[in-house]
């Protein structure tokens, strides 16, 4: 738990006036004056990146509701409208369009960073739950939003995810075409259906962004992990987050900017489907029906199961297996730094979502079909016996005795930055002390 106590002291009457009533000031300056480890590298950079890229798609995306149109005979002539005839049009489109890949990217490596760091293990486990729910609302909102181009892709893409829903009629009859038609507003998706995505699609980031409130607000009670997995011991291992974190996230925005920038100046449609430049047409599917890349390895699980109804169970299982990682790892260490077991089995889970991602792209047969479910029992086996059974047998490294000393090499560093020959503090320190 970080106890932060608050430094900033009111300079004119009017900053003590508002102080009194609405502590904004204050809690600006408490943000910037917030200890945070001092060895933190540029893996967490990501949240920041998130939090840009948010407000990229927030801003870009009320810009865009301004023109378009959701009606199912006029939304693709809208889109072309705003490319063509809105003035930045095609920039704001190809913002946006590319800024979602952009979040997922971000997300994906801000997810696996938390998973190799144990940024999940106690006292932390609603931060990552509260990150797991910001991931759900993510695709849900990307999803919705992928459908309203009205092309070819979007029209079949929204015909097939929802139609899952039609399995649940195996289990009781008649429940899955209800929430189907429930959800199309009628018997096949139409107008009716891209209003219902197109509503719901600007909603949604605004619930993000509660969301993303609620995480900062539960990482700065329990404070930042770090990269050894220790907590803070004593005042030489935090620093203020303005400027050292300001600087390093900032430099870490920077280039991740260059690289936003290069994809929507010189290839915005690289990471989208040429069928979407078709107007949809409810009479003829296209060859070969995949989503967004951000969703391939989840549709692999989809399709690597024969059963529909189990198909669908996986799919969304996979997603969901996340919330319970932090009673899933039995490890009394944080860090897979310090695992040298499990470490490879960290990067065997990596190739196996990457793999995943590929095999999602392609069609659902022979050596592919295999192979992803190969993978997909790899990936529920990696949360429900790997992670378990490692945490148990595996012997963890020494670790340092504190934060200091990981970024200093010895405690009597650390001992002589705090000013004094004080004594060295054990070797060997705990990086997850709770009790299991």
């Amino acid at each position: 738990m970080v106890h932060h106590e608050s430094s900033y002291q009111p300079g004119t009457a009017i900053e003590r006036w508002l102080d009194q009533r609405l502590p904004i000031i204050r809690m600006a300056a408490d943000f910037a004056a917030f200890p945070t480890p001092r060895n933190l590298n540029y893996w967490w950079t990501f949240g920041g990146i998130l939090t840009f890229c948010l407000a990229v798609q927030i801003i870009t995306g009320i810009v865009l509701a301004m023109h378009y149109q959701p009606n199912d005979a006029l939304a693709f002539d809208s889109v072309e409208r705003i490319m063509r005839d809105v003035n930045w049009g095609w920039l704001i489109r190809y913002t946006h369009a590319v800024g979602a890949s952009m979040f997922f990217l971000a997300a994906y490596i801000h997810i696996f960073r938390g998973l190799y760091y144990g940024s999940y293990k106690a006292p932390r486990e609603l931060v990552w739950i509260l990150g797991v729910m910001l991931f759900l609302v993510m695709i849900m909102t990307a999803f919705m939003g992928y459908s309203l181009p009205w092309g070819q892709m979007s029209y079949w893409a929204v015909t097939v995810i929802t139609n899952l829903f039609s399995s649940l009629d195996s289990i009781i009859d008649g429940l899955g075409t209800a929430i189907v038609q429930w959800i199309w507003g009628g018997y096949s998706v139409t107008g009716v259906t891209l209003t219902r995505l197109y509503s719901l699609h600007y909603l949604l980031p605004f619930v993000i962004a509660a969301i993303v409130v609620l995480h900062i607000w539960a990482f700065h009670i329990t404070g930042n992990n770090n990269p050894t997995g220790l907590d803070v011991r004593q005042e030489s291992d935090t620093v203020p987050f303005h400027p050292y974190y300001t600087i390093k996230d900032g430099f870490a925005l920077a280039l991740f900017t260059l690289l936003f920038a290069w994809f929507v100046f010189y290839a915005p449609n690289y990471l989208g489907h040429p069928d979407n430049y078709i107007r949809a047409n409810p009479l003829q599917t296209p060859p070969h029906i995949v989503p967004e890349w951000y969703f391939l390895p989840f549709y692999a699980i989809l399709r690597a199961i024969p059963n529909k109804l189990f198909g669908v169970i996986a799919m969304f299982a996979s997603i969901l297996v996340l919330f319970i990682v932090p009673w899933l790892d039995t490890s009394r260490v944080r860090s897979t730094k310090y695992r040298p077991i499990y470490k490879w089995f960290f990067w065997l889970f990596v190739a196996t979502c990457l793999g995943l991602g590929y095999l999602g792209s392609k069609p659902p047969e022979g050596a592919y079909l295999v192979w992803a479910r190969i993978c997909t029992f790899w990936y529920f086996f990696h949360f429900f016996v790997v992670l378990p059974v490692v945490g148990l047998i595996e012997k963890p490294k020494p670790m340092p005795a504190s934060i200091t000393e990981s970024v200093l090499g010895s405690s009597e560093g650390a001992a002589g930055e705090r000013g004094g020959g004080g004594t060295p503090e054990p070797g060997g320190a705990t990086a997850c002390p709770e009790k299991r």
